[in-house]
C-alpha cells in the first residue's frame, strides 16, 4: 500500500503541501511561541535554502541529466561535484530549510512538528526509491558516493 506513494507527489509540491498545513494548523493553534528576529531569521532560511536548491539544479543542468524527481531511472550521470560534495540531495535539504524558514516565520510550534515529517516522507517515498534506481544503475560508484556523503548533511 504504502509502496504505492512512492515517486508519485512531486517534492516542490509536497513543500507547498506541508507549508499549507503548517499555516493552517498554527492559524487555529494556540501553541503559538515568541521568536526574537523571526523575520529575519525565517529570510535567511528561505535564501540560503533557495540558494542550495538553486545549486542543486544547476549542477543537474551542467551534467545534462534529469531534474525530474519522478523519474530517476532517466538520470544519464550521477552527479558527485559542486554542492553534491556535501549532501546527497541538496534540493531536499533546501526544501526544508524553507519550511524551517516558514515555520520559523508561523512561530508555532504545530509548524515546527512538520519538519521531521516531511524528513520522514521524503526519506521513504523519494529518497529511498531513487537510491534504489542509483543503485541500479551506477552500482559500485553509487556505493562509493553513498559512504562518503551523507544523505542529507
Amino acid at each position: 500500500m504504502f509502496n504505492a506513494l512512492e515517486l508519485k507527489v512531486p517534492p516542490l509540491a509536497l513543500v507547498f503541501l506541508f507549508g499549507g498545513l503548517m499555516w493552517l494548523l498554527s492559524a487555529y493553534s494556540l501553541f503559538t511561541i515568541a521568536l526574537p528576529w523571526r523575520s529575519v531569521l525565517s529570510l535567511i532560511f528561505y535564501i540560503v535554502g533557495s540558494a542550495i536548491v538553486l545549486a542543486g539544479v544547476l549542477a543537474f543542468r551542467r551534467m545534462k541529466t534529469t531534474v525530474n524527481p519522478l523519474t530517476p531511472e532517466a538520470t544519464t550521470t550521477m552527479v558527485t561535484t559542486g554542492i553534491y560534495r556535501f549532501t546527497r540531495n541538496p534540493m531536499y535539504l533546501g526544501f526544508l530549510l524553507v519550511l524551517t524558514g516558514w515555520a520559523i516565520y508561523l512561530s508555532n510550534l504545530l509548524a515546527f512538528a512538520f519538519l521531521p515529517l516531511f524528513v520522514w516522507y521524503m526519506n521513504r517515498f523519494q529518497i529511498l526509491p531513487e537510491e534504489r534506481a542509483l543503485d541500479t544503475k551506477f552500482s559500485e560508484a553509487f556505493t562509493v558516493y553513498k559512504r562518503s556523503v551523507c544523505r542529507w548533511v
